[in-house]
């Protein structure tokens, strides 16, 4: 492999257990595994539960190939390719109880063939649309009765203490994940629920009871800790009790439930009839003039209107949106409706998710994922040059980043007397905004794109364009 479409690359994101490692080789998602790893891989194909989860859909698609693609390697696996990589940190509250729920299902269903997984991580998962998939293959390994989870720590800081914040504090967990890789510390959720907080559900055994042990365990050394446990009759069993207990505890999670303007956002905005009508049409000749566009980026997606209408052309829809609650909703609805091509994510456009763990490379900056086919900008840009006081040139600098060359963007100005914009510009002081005007904006799109058709909403006060970036 020496052409440059073909070089191997190795994933920034697969160094942390030696035995395997994720490479890319054009679209091609490889990994290499060492002696040990092989056997285990070739225990793995052959039980009837993996088999069974990859015809489910609920493991990433894996085959084995010529072990020569990575020189090095004893074995090499070949995998499914994720429509778009995103991080725990950017889904909603359903969506990381979902992705918890599939992880422990897999280890419920790997125990009494004799397998287990060795870590927990949230990051072992990834989405195909709202579906859930488990993606790290090289997780599993046979068990050894007597020996604990060895992922339980990790699927507490990065999966079930998320999970028991929001439902139990009413907190959002998402800047808690993204300030640290390996998730929220015992330590910090000790101090978070005490008194009669500790009786809330989970808290007692998760958050008090692991701590103590984790402490406890921190002066002995892991061959005396399995020993202990072995001596105390810990088995595949209890392991897989435990398993099904914290099943139970995180069906029973809820969200709570806060006050959101923009949950109600489609019904108290200053759209008319007409309006939402030309735009829809708008941007459904702007996606189809695209061809079947692999991916398009709705940024402000709100309850994911045109998302949907861009899912009915397109390979893969990312609905970004900056309220968790809003996110949670659509989520929630695009499962209900069995809708497969749509990915919602938390994110606020004004502070993007950045690169992240080692290096500040270990999970890729948002700006590094998505440079999409067709990037759907509708009603954003007054709420970042207005509302998040970013100058126009930058919101446009930003929105035509995310766009392949040759692909298009649809982009909507919101005029300044527009009554959305006049709610804006009141909390703001006088003269602050001077360039925020459409003739402003239409010389800054013309800068940077080749302007193909824009189109005056009947209401007179927002105008949309379709652009064509570079190419």
């Amino acid at each position: 492999m020496t052409s440059s479409d073909t070089r191997i690359r190795v994933e920034p994101g697969s160094f942390r257990d030696p035995a395997n490692r994720v490479f890319h080789a054009g679209d091609q998602v490889l990994r290499g595994l060492g002696p040990q790893a092989a056997r285990d891989w070739q225990a793995l194909a052959a039980s009837d539960f993996f088999t069974a989860l990859l015809a489910e859909g609920k493991v990433c698609g894996t085959e084995p190939v010529d072990a020569a693609v990575l020189p090095g390697w004893t074995a090499v696996l070949r995998h499914e390719r994720i429509p778009f990589v995103s991080h725990p940190y950017e889904w909603s509250f359903g969506m990381l109880r979902d992705a918890a729920l599939l992880h422990l299902e897999i280890l419920r269903r790997a125990l009494p063939a004799g397998f287990t997984t060795k870590d927990g991580s949230a990051y072992n998962l990834q989405w195909r649309g709202v579906r859930p998939v488990f993606i790290d293959v090289g997780s599993f390994a046979p068990l050894t009765d007597g020996e604990p989870w060895a992922g339980y720590r990790q699927f507490c800081q990065t999966l079930l203490y998320p999970l028991l914040l929001q439902a139990h504090l009413g907190v959002d967990f998402q800047p808690w994940l993204r300030a640290r890789v390996d998730g929220v510390e015992p330590d910090q959720m000790r101090r978070l629920f005490r008194g009669a907080r500790r009786l809330l559900p989970g808290v007692l055994t998760h958050v008090h009871l692991h701590g103590a042990m984790q402490e406890r365990h921190a002066r002995s050394s892991t061959t005396d800790v399995r020993a202990q446990l072995r001596a105390a009759g810990y088995s595949r069993d209890l392991a897989l009790a435990t398993v099904r207990g914290i099943e139970k505890l995180v069906r029973r999670l809820e969200r709570r439930d806060e006050p959101s303007h923009w949950v109600d956002y489609q019904r108290t905005c200053s759209y008319t009839a007409q309006d939402r009508a030309e735009k829809e049409h708008f941007v459904t000749t702007a996606v189809t003039a695209a061809g079947r566009p692999g991916l398009v980026l709705d940024l402000g997606a709100n309850d994911g209107r045109y998302a949907r209408i861009a899912a009915r052309h397109a390979a893969t829809v990312v609905a970004v949106e900056q309220d968790p609650a809003v996110v949670d909703a659509l989520y929630r609805a695009l499962r209900a409706e069995g809708e497969q091509r749509i990915l919602p994510l938390v994110m606020d456009l004004a502070d993007p998710s950045p690169g992240g763990g080692w290096r500040g490379v270990e999970r890729a900056a948002f700006a590094d994922r998505a440079r999409a086919d067709v990037v759907l900008a509708l009603a954003v840009v007054h709420h970042l040059a207005i509302g998040r006081n970013v100058p126009l040139a930058q919101v446009l600098d930003q929105l035509v980043a995310h766009v392949r060359p040759g692909g298009r963007l649809v982009v909507e100005f919101v005029h300044p007397e527009d009554v959305m914009a006049r709610r804006l510009l009141a909390n703001k002081p006088d003269g602050l905004f001077p360039d925020y005007r459409r003739d402003e904006f239409e010389r800054l799109l013309a800068a940077r794109c080749r302007v193909e058709r824009h189109r005056e909403l009947p209401s007179g006060t927002r105008t949309l364009y379709q652009v064509v970036v570079g190419g």
